[in-house]
């Protein structure tokens, strides 16, 4: 059995603080959390940095899918830069096309923040050949993190998943499980090693409720079943 990193999605201050609390390993700055995690302001982040020394990843996206455009792109720009003045632990970001990573638009927003770490999100789950994606995101230097949820199915069938996705990076970047990630899931994961960190949203928050503060409490909980 190892002992899972426990990341947990961040809106507030008071998250943060509940978070760090219940023993979280590294926070996920987001604002509107119900559409998957859009772009915080840089003083929220900032705030949270002065109140955590947690790591903090900080989302970078702009709307609700896993595309962007050219209106869109120099905000995303901005927000990466400033997140990166603000010496946050690295961004999450993450675009598709046609079932493809969009490493096109990454690029474009990147060259704004090059030296920050970067960890590509669920647009992921969307591709259409993940193992051929995850040797595409090895070759972007700053991509050290692939957040998946493994699949839509049985949480050992995640597990399995997860671990072909793992054997695939052969170590160039880490795979992180998030999405539908709850007790039960992180005890399993933790069990059975498929995976070396955990994404937590509703299960670190009251009454599982996605609009609901985080809980130190529940944070505890999830940090006991990942050690």
């Amino acid at each position: 059995m190892a002992r899972l990193l426990l990341e947990v999605i961040v809106q507030t201050v008071a998250d943060a603080r509940e978070a760090a609390r219940g023993g979280a390993d590294r926070l996920e700055v987001v604002r509107a959390i119900r559409d998957g995690g859009l772009t915080p302001l840089v003083s929220l982040v900032r705030s949270i940095a002065r109140e955590t020394p947690l790591p903090l990843r900080v989302m970078v996206r702009e709307n609700a899918g896993y595309a962007t455009d050219a209106a869109e792109l120099p905000v995303l720009r901005r927000a990466a830069a400033e997140f990166a003045a603000a010496g946050v632990d690295g961004l999450v970001i993450g675009f598709a096309r046609a079932g493809k990573p969009a490493l096109d638009d990454v690029g474009r927003v990147l060259d704004a923040a090059p030296k920050t770490p970067v960890t590509f999100h669920r647009a992921f789950d969307s591709l259409i050949d993940p193992l051929a994606a995850i040797d595409e995101l090895t070759r972007v230097a700053q991509v050290d993190r692939i957040l998946t949820s493994g699949g839509e199915a049985t949480p050992a069938a995640r597990c399995d998943r997860l671990r072909q996705y793992i054997a695939r990076a052969n170590g160039r970047l880490e795979i992180v499980a998030g999405s539908g990630v709850d007790d039960a899931v992180v005890a399993l994961f933790a069990r059975e090693g498929c995976v070396r960190e955990v994404h937590v949203g509703r299960a670190a928050r009251v009454g599982g409720n996605a609009a609901a503060p985080v809980s130190a409490a529940r944070v505890r909980r999830l940090r006991d079943l990942a050690n």
